[in-house]
């Protein structure tokens, strides 16, 4: 059972409104506290949009995702997982991106998760837009190419933008394959759909071996089916998951920059991640939540919930790493 210092503040002890908002009500730490080092899981923020090419405000995500997380208890209603039982899980706080220097900003972000890695701390970020994921695939992905379960309207497999920026939330996944970060035979994206600028991007993954799952698969086919290939694909190997809120229909997570009709609602958003269990998770994010597209704050509140989800996958994988 996860050390007692590490259990979230409970609405019975302290009203949900009030208090220092942090992840779930989780105490932080840094990284130089005494409680850093029995850290299993580090709930992390990366306010940066600096890979935006349209409508940012991702930068602003991980706040208002910390202030509705203090609306998440203890208890998975369905599978019954208490993550924060399972394992040790804090807030860790927000890497310090630099606003005005997108390479540093990448360097900043990958230093940051080689060390969670070395210190064996799984993380599960908050964004920022969906550049953030290639640096922490640089981090996590020290010791070989990793498999990817990917949620999202989008590939962001394009290969540049405005004629040569090669670096851009629609790019992460390309760079990573280029990289060698992500062995693209063990990458599965689901939810694919809306407008094209001309393929080429679907054209690349297919070609290199990723599984590009159209919005009409999931619909047609239905959870069950998709995620049961989802798990052959990706097998028993180390696997990250990257769920951009642009996956779920913009009439239940509007707060977006480039949201997508055609979607799935929030239910089947949960069941997906839901089907997770069991596979070798090494840590998962969160990415595209732009609050000045969602007065209501409901987009980080679906965001938050679906951070939820990952955590219990998470927090049962590392403790399956425990006791293995």
């Amino acid at each position: 059972m996860a050390n007692q210092k590490f259990q979230p503040v409970s609405g019975f002890d302290l009203p949900r409104f009030a208090g220092v908002p942090s992840f779930m009500r989780l105490p932080h730490v840094e990284a130089s506290d005494v409680l850093y080092k029995e850290v299993d899981i580090g709930l992390v923020g990366v306010p940066w949009d600096g890979g935006t090419t349209n409508r940012p405000g991702a930068r602003h995500g991980p706040r208002q995702l910390r202030d509705l997380s203090t609306m998440i208890r203890a208890v998975h209603p369905v599978s019954h997982i208490k993550p924060f039982e399972l394992v040790n899980c804090a807030d860790l706080g927000d890497v310090s991106p630099n606003p005005a220097d997108l390479m540093a900003s990448l360097n900043r972000v990958s230093d940051y998760y080689t060390r969670l890695k070395q210190d064996n701390i799984m993380p599960l970020t908050a964004g920022g837009d969906h550049l953030i994921s290639l640096p922490i695939l640089r981090g996590l992905a020290k010791d070989g190419p990793v498999g990817m379960v990917h949620f999202d309207a989008h590939t962001d497999l394009f290969n540049e933008y405005f004629g040569g920026t090669k670096y851009t939330h629609g790019t992460p996944f390309r760079r990573a394959i280029e990289e060698g970060l992500l062995d693209p035979k063990r990458v599965v994206q689901i939810g694919i759909r809306g407008t094209m600028y001309d393929g080429e991007d679907i054209e690349f993954g297919r070609a290199n071996g990723v599984t590009i799952l159209m919005i009409e698969d999931l619909m047609e086919r239905g959870v069950d089916d998709i995620m049961a290939q989802a798990r052959k694909i990706v097998g028993d190997q180390p696997t990250y998951c990257s769920f951009d809120i642009d996956f779920i229909d913009p009439a239940f997570a509007p707060g977006t920059g480039t949201p997508e009709i055609g979607g799935p609602d929030t239910y089947t958003a949960q069941q997906v991640v839901r089907q997770l269990r069991g596979l070798n998770l090494i840590g998962a994010d969160l990415v595209e939540v732009s609050p000045p597209f969602d007065s209501s704050g409901n987009t980080a509140w679906v965001g938050v919930s679906i951070m939820f989800e990952l955590l219990c996958v998470l927090a049962e994988a590392k403790a399956g790493s425990h006791t293995s």
